[in-house]
This record gives C-alpha cells, sequence and structure tokens, in this order.
C-alpha cells in the first residue's frame, strides 16, 4: 500500500509526541502569559495598599515614640526620626491651633509638606499655620483618620499622606506621614524587562521537558507498531515492549497474551489443513483408485468388483461422517445450538454406549468394567451426554492395549447434586504440556495425524468440549504418562424425594 508524502507528514502532526509536546509548551507558555497578566493588573494596587499600610505603621511608631510618654525625651526624637528616614517617609505632627510642633523628612524635596498641596480642592502650604489648620480640619472631618493618594507637583509622581489623631495625655494632637509611590515605577520596569528574560527560559526549558517526555511517552508506541508490523507478517516470535509508564506496559503484556494465542491458533489452523486435507485426499484416492479397479480390472468380476465397491462405500462413509461432524462441531460453538432436555438414567445410557462399541471392544479384546449405582437421574441431552460417553470409550479403546481393560465409574455426589462419569484406559497417558489441548480440534500428541481401524475423524473430543459447554457441565483429563487417561464430566442429578435410585 502507497501512502501520500503529504497524508504522512500530517500523520506525524497528529502523533502523541508532537501532540503532547505541543500542549506542554502551550501550558507552559499560558501559564507565564497569565502570571506576567496578574502581575501587571494587581502589582500596583497591590504595593498601593501596602504603602497605606507601611504609612500608617510608622505614623502609629513616631506617636508611640512622642505622645504616649510621659514626656519627650532627645533619643525617643532620634528614634521616631529614624522610623521616618528608614520607611522612606516625611511626618509632621500639628496641636489642636494647627501649629507644628514635630517634624521629620526622610526624602527631601519629595516631601509634600514643603510643598503647595491640593487636597479635596483646597490648596494649601502645610509648613504654615493656615495650612496646618487646614489639615486638622480635614483630619476631624474624616472621622479622625485621613489616607489619600496625591500627585505631586513638582516630581510628577503619586504619593501617599496619611493622617490619624493622637489622643496625648492633656490634648489631642494630628500626626501626618508622607511617602511617594515612585518604587513601583521601578518595580514596574523591572518585572517588564525581567518578564520576557523569564519567558524565554521557561518556554526553552519546557521546549526541552516537553521532547524528553514526548519521546519517552511516544516510544513505547512507536516500537509496539513496528512489532506490530512485525506481527502482520506473520511473525509470531515478536515480542513487544511496554516502556516505563504502567498502561503501556499493560498494553504490551496484553498483545504478547494475544501474539502468542495467535501462533497457537496459527498452529491449530495449520494442523487442521493439513489434517482435514489428509483426511479428505486419502478416501478420494480411495474412491478414483477402486473406481479406475471396477473400471478396467473387476467390472466383469462380481467377487472382486463387490470388494472394490465395498472399499468406495467405506471411504464414502468416512467422507460423510468428516462432513457431519465438523458440520455439528461448527454448529454447537456458534451459540446457536439447541439442546433437547429431558430426564433420563445415566446408569443405562453408559450400559447403552458400551454396547454400542461391543464390537470394536471384541475385536481388541478390551474389556470394560463398569462402578455405578443401581440409577442416577440426570436432566440434560440424552442423545448428546450418549455421544459423549461414545467418544470418551472410543478414545480409550484407541489409546488401550490389546487385551486389557477400561474402568467406567459412576459416582453420585455425596449431597446428592452432581453426577460424576469417569472413563479410564490403562495406555500410554498424555504428558502434562499437552493435557490442555486434547480439546483442540485436530490437535495430535505425535503431531503425526493418521486414521486409525476406528475410523475416527480427530473431531471426537472438540465435539465432547462443545457438548458439554453447551451443558454448562464440568469436565476434564487427568493423566499420568505410562498410567494411562481419565477423562469425566458432571451433571446435575435429578432426586426423586419419596423414591431411592439405590
Amino acid at each position: 500500500m502507497k501512502h501520500d508524502p503529504k497524508s504522512v507528514r500530517f500523520a506525524r502532526f497528529r502523533g502523541i509526541r508532537f501532540t503532547v509536546g505541543l500542549a506542554f509548551i502551550a501550558f507552559a507558555i499560558g501559564i507565564v502569559i497569565v502570571l506576567g497578566l496578574l502581575q501587571f493588573i494587581f502589582i500596583k494596587p497591590y504595593y498601593r495598599n501596602s504603602q497605606i499600610n507601611n504609612v500608617a505603621n510608622v505614623a502609629n511608631a513616631i506617636s508611640s515614640y512622642l505622645t504616649d510618654q510621659p514626656y519627650v525625651s532627645k533619643a525617643n526624637l532620634q528614634r521616631a526620626l529614624e522610623v521616618t528616614v528608614n520607611s522612606n517617609s516625611c511626618a509632621v505632627i500639628y496641636n489642636p491651633n494647627g501649629m507644628m510642633v514635630y517634624s521629620a523628612d526622610g526624602i527631601g524635596s519629595s516631601c509634600i509638606f514643603n510643598n503647595v498641596i491640593t487636597i479635596n480642592g483646597v490648596a494649601m502650604r502645610p509648613s504654615t499655620i493656615e495650612g496646618g489648620l487646614t489639615m486638622v480640619d480635614l483630619l476631624r472631618n474624616s472621622e479622625g483618620t485621613l489616607s489619600v493618594v496625591l500627585s505631586n507637583e513638582d516630581t510628577k509622581q503619586e504619593t501617599i499622606l496619611y493622617g490619624t489623631t493622637i489622643k496625648a495625655l492633656f490634648s489631642n494632637y494630628y500626626i501626618f506621614v508622607n511617602s511617594p509611590v515612585e518604587p513601583t515605577d521601578a518595580l514596574m520596569s523591572f518585572y517588564s524587562s525581567s518578564f520576557v528574560v523569564y519567558t524565554a527560559s521557561v518556554i526553552v526549558i519546557s521546549i526541552f521537558v516537553a521532547l524528553i517526555l514526548s519521546k519517552r511517552l511516544s516510544a513505547p508506541f512507536v516500537s509496539m507498531t513496528k512489532s506490530a508490523l512485525t506481527l502482520a507478517k506473520g511473525h509470531y516470535d515478536v515480542d513487544f515492549q511496554g516502556g516505563y509508564f504502567n498502561e503501556s506496559r499493560e498494553l504490551a503484556e496484553t498483545l504478547n497474551d494475544a501474539t502468542e494465542k495467535l501462533g497457537k491458533v496459527d498452529e491449530l489452523r495449520r494442523d487442521l489443513i493439513a489434517n482435514v486435507s489428509h483426511d479428505i485426499k486419502t478416501p478420494l484416492t480411495m474412491i478414483t483408485a477402486y473406481a479406475e479397479m471396477i473400471r478396467d480390472i473387476s467390472g466383469d468380476n462380481p467377487t472382486k468388483r463387490n470388494e472394490h465397491l465395498e472399499v468406495i462405500l467405506k471411504e464414502s462413509d468416512f467422507l460423510n461422517r468428516l462432513v457431519t461432524d465438523m458440520s455439528e462441531l461448527s454448529k454447537m460453538q456458534s451459540g446457536n445450538y439447541i439442546l433437547t432436555l429431558s430426564d433420563f438414567d445415566m446408569v443405562e445410557t453408559v450400559e447403552d454406549m458400551v454396547d454400542l462399541c461391543g464390537m470394536l471392544l471384541e475385536k481388541s479384546d478390551i474389556h470394560v468394567h463398569i462402578d455405578a449405582p443401581r440409577s442416577c437421574m440426570v436432566n440434560a441431552d440424552e442423545i448428546k451426554i450418549g455421544q459423549v460417553v461414545y467418544n470418551f470409550l472410543t478414545n480409550a479403546i484407541k489409546h488401550s492395549d490389546e487385551h486389557s481393560c477400561i474402568d467406567i465409574t459412576i459416582i453420585d455426589s455425596k449431597d446428592h447434586e452432581h453426577v460424576r462419569v469417569e472413563v479410564k484406559d490403562h495406555g500410554e497417558g498424555i504428558d502434562a504440556k499437552d493435557i490442555d489441548h486434547v480439546w483442540d480440534r485436530y490437535y495430535k500428541i505425535d503431531k503425526k495425524f493418521s486414521r486409525t481401524s476406528l475410523q475416527s475423524t480427530g473431531l471426537g473430543l472438540a465435539i465432547v468440549k462443545a457438548i458439554l459447554d453447551c451443558h454448562h457441565a464440568q469436565y476434564g483429563v487427568t493423566s499420568e504418562k505410562g498410567d494411562g487417561a481419565t477423562f469425566w464430566f458432571e451433571l446435575p442429578r435429578i432426586q426423586y424425594y419419596g423414591l431411592s435410585d439405590q
């Protein structure tokens, strides 16, 4: 089959390796973009709120050093100044008359208290008494706390003004702290430049990781695809490797198990073709040969002609039985076979089958010993169960030596729930490796199929299996090499209350 190069190239873009790699890279880039957007959207309000809280803390710290003490010492003034400078702020404290009683500056010209400011449309200079009174009034009208963001007219940067009322021992004081928000611009500039760097780094790393991950993920499937192509060519010794992941290993184990079974099926298929071909070819050859003999030699000799016709009839009968057995087996294995169930005595059925094999037993001088109760009633298809017993018995005759014995045992379970029928021969036995295959059609232990004096079609045990499967019955075989084999099956027993079978 020829493949279009374009379709092959397009198929590669739908492979696991490409799809997983692309998805991983897209996911990494998406995460970086989302983080970047969140960063640029929320960094400014977050930093502003952080600065407001910081300015409030500065105000509280200054007030603790200057107003919460019985007197203001030089050391406390120094500490308040250090707090202001270290926090990149400036601060003033007014008395109720608007007079500035304390000031500390850690930012120089950026401090709004040194300039004219406008709050709520009111322009003022905080360093004057008029400006101080205005700021005190603003604070009083704000219920004791003031927090606004202003724009420094000189530096064109945002700045934070925070004010609060301090309740001292003898009077209230009003403290204002100012801190610029200019670090936000620096941070935004830093994040803007660094965002490009770590975005590129993340993309490179994600590509590297995606290549490794996608290759490791797709490798077992690529390997199994190659093995499957080898299997498609009929090489059943191929081995599927699952790689690292549990799912791929389980798939490989399943494919290995399926490959092993396919190999066995293929072997049985070849045996089936060879055996059926042999079974059909042999009688056809005989029929052709004897028909030619009648035509050329024995046509005018009644005795010879009858002998030759008998052979033709015999071989035709074998062909008919072969076709019948194959048809019956296929019908039962299709699952559409309908059983004719009835109550019957298993002991009588076994005895009837022994009588039916009387000529074969007499010819081989084989004795059958039956160990059974007087009666055992079961519900099943009497004709098909009789066929099971007959096939077990003919199989035992085929594998028994002359002048030997076959034991048939009918066991009534202790709870009278099941009846077990066992047919044991004293022949060569079956190897352990072959026991599981005795039910396969045409399976031969010595791999050399040939017709015997019993005119076996080679399907007897396969038909037995199909019949017992239709009955949902338990069955099996036990054997040791050199000690014969015991074939058995079990059927549900019918108990007639008030009557005894014994």
